[in-house]
């Protein structure tokens, strides 16, 4: 079984850097079947609307797995997912299908090539930086993947040679993650597809320095004045926000009352820093058509847990 975490990803100024793994899972099981064909089952978040074949993300993620471990592809294989993870609401969903996918088949390829060449060979191996690179090929950037493996709080960038790099971080348990999760959806395609080409040097210099900031804001202590300034931004919220308004309106709203609210990945869900001193303030501003979940910070990040043998 793989459990894997949702994510938010930019919390305000770290665009497609910074993330932050919430404590909200998925679980996975995947198994190797005599069976020819894929079977794939889903209970939660998605049922009725995947695909539960070779078009499933988990799936697919689980056969590029296998061609970049060199093992040979399975003739069965069966899914099942128990989603909690909203999918296209800026949560992460699809980074951490793709993350199961992975770790999924990395923990039964030693059985694929078994039942391939039937004979005992060295095991296919894939290391923890090629299974972040992987999942960011797939992804297309690294802020969501990195906190759904590393758990935390996690800076992502690509170095020089193309590759996916990440450092972990932890913030301080007094402040807590609260989402506010709208019953409609929006496609990250979409709402990448506002954003401009360029952005005014001031802006870019502005967001660096926020960025910085907010790292320093949620590792060093829960100061609610320190966190609202951490969490301005001006390279994307502001061009996302005819896509959704709601949202738009609730972030000004909260941010208006004192709260650090942002849109949370490209939304359209809101995440707020709630401190102990700013509880009180987040209920009277938030309306009944949101989901509202106060969340720790998933410290573990996606993880295999194998079955017990007897």
């Amino acid at each position: 079984m793989v459990r894997v975490p949702a994510t938010s990803a930019n919390l305000g100024p770290g665009f497609d850097t910074l993330g932050l793994a919430l404590g909200l899972h998925d679980e996975v099981e995947a198994r190797l079947t005599a069976e020819p064909g894929v079977r794939v089952a889903v209970e939660g978040e998605g049922a009725g609307e995947l695909d539960l074949g070779e078009g499933h993300l988990i799936v697919t993620a689980m056969r590029r797995t296998f061609d970049r471990m060199g093992v040979p592809q399975p003739g069965g294989i069966e899914v099942r997912c128990r989603n909690v993870i909203p999918h296209a609401r800026g949560l992460g969903s699809s980074s951490a299908a793709i993350c199961a996918g992975i770790l999924a088949a990395r923990a039964l390829a030693p059985e694929a090539a078994r039942a391939a060449t039937q004979e005992r060979a060295a095991e296919p191996e894939l290391t923890d930086d090629e299974v972040f690179r992987l999942a960011t090929e797939m992804e297309g950037h690294p802020d969501n993947v990195a906190p759904c493996l590393a758990g935390g709080l996690t800076v992502a960038w690509t170095d020089h040679s193309g590759a996916p790099r990440m450092v972990k971080l932890v913030p301080d348990a007094r402040i807590r993650p609260v989402v506010f999760v709208p019953s409609t959806r929006l496609a990250t395609e979409t709402a990448r597809g506002l954003l401009p080409k360029d952005v005014p040097h001031k802006d870019a210099s502005f967001n660096a320095g926020r960025a910085a900031l907010l790292i320093a804001a949620l590792t060093q202590r829960p100061d609610r004045g320190l966190l609202l300034a951490a969490t301005e931004d001006r390279l994307h919220q502001s061009y996302r926000a005819p896509a959704m308004p709601r949202s738009a309106d609730l972030v000004e709203r909260l941010r208006a009352v004192g709260v650090p609210a942002v849109v949370s990945g490209a939304g359209p869900t809101v995440l707020a820093f709630s401190t102990p001193d700013s509880q009180d303030l987040i209920a009277p501003e938030v309306g009944n058509d949101w989901h509202i979940q106060l969340m720790d910070v998933d410290q573990v990040g996606a993880y295999v847990q194998f079955p017990e043998t007897r």
